[in-house]
């Protein structure tokens, strides 16, 4: 009895899982990198946009324009390492 039960279960806790996975992929990027910059102490009031920068990315660190009411960011995410934030000036943005 126990056992069909946790038959039975397994495929909706897959299930929910997949679903909870789905939903953080869609979530939007510009609060995904705004948080990341603020739990290393930077100031991301209001985030307003951030653009995935395709020319400075490579597979494993993406790179990504935050703009932020506080000022713009050059945020470079690379997995299982703190984001390298380099505050940047409006000018500066495109030539990186």
């Amino acid at each position: 009895m126990r056992r069909r039960m946790c038959l039975l279960l397994a495929p909706m806790a897959v299930t929910v899982g997949a679903g909870a996975f789905s939903a953080l992929a869609q979530e939007d990027p510009t609060n995904i990198v705004a948080d990341q910059i603020r739990a290393q102490g930077y100031k991301c009031d209001s985030p307003q946009g951030a653009t995935r920068d395709p020319q400075a990315s490579r597979p494993d660190e993406q790179v990504w324009l935050l703009q932020c009411e506080s000022g713009n960011f050059r945020v470079r995410l690379v997995p299982d390492m703190a984001a390298k934030v380099e505050k940047i000036d409006k000018g500066q943005e495109s030539s990186k």
